[in-house]
């Protein structure tokens, strides 16, 4: 599959998506055919109440997407956050520095992690967390993660939030 055929297809189904489920549904299925992922959710983030809300998820047995928690700030945050950029994680020791779940991201099959920040207007609006096997999220993946799904995943957010008003 070519990324452009794969970008078609996005496009597509993002345009005909008459949910958020569906908005980020297609997502989820760029993402695993252009890097690779087991495990895939959209969190958002709401800065005025420090609160962040798992809007999407692959896993909604594991993962579901009721309720929120709390912005914690560590240096997960500073990265994301702070200066915009993604947070890589090859090994479950490096997630679970920043990530208190991650006894059950390992039980999941997953120690990798990338999680890729969606930027509005300076701010800091959601971030897509792709997660897959140790190691994995190499160089080259975590650069076609940024090259590929900045601008989808900014598409999918924009149509999920307007669909769910």
């Amino acid at each position: 599959m070519t990324n452009n055929t794969a970008q078609a297809r996005f496009e597509l189904a993002l345009s005909s998506a008459k949910t958020a489920q569906q908005a980020y549904d297609a997502l989820s299925e760029l993402t695993k055919e252009l890097v690779g992922a087991k495990l895939f959710t959209v969190m958002t983030v709401d800065m005025a109440t420090e609160l962040a809300q798992r809007t999407y998820t692959s896993d909604p047995e594991n993962y579901p997407t009721s309720g929120t928690k709390p912005i914690t700030r560590n240096s997960w945050f500073s990265i994301v956050h702070d200066q915009h950029e993604c947070f890589v994680a090859n090994t479950i020791e490096d997630i679970a520095q920043v990530f208190p779940d991650y006894e059950l991201i390992n039980t999941l099959g997953c120690q990798s992690v990338i999680n890729l920040p969606i930027v509005i207007g300076g701010t800091l609006a959601a971030t897509v967390n792709i997660l897959h096997e140790t190691g994995y999220y190499t160089e080259d993946r975590v650069q076609r993660t940024k090259d590929l799904l900045t601008l989808p995943s900014l598409a999918a957010l924009c149509v999920a939030q307007r669909l769910i008003t």
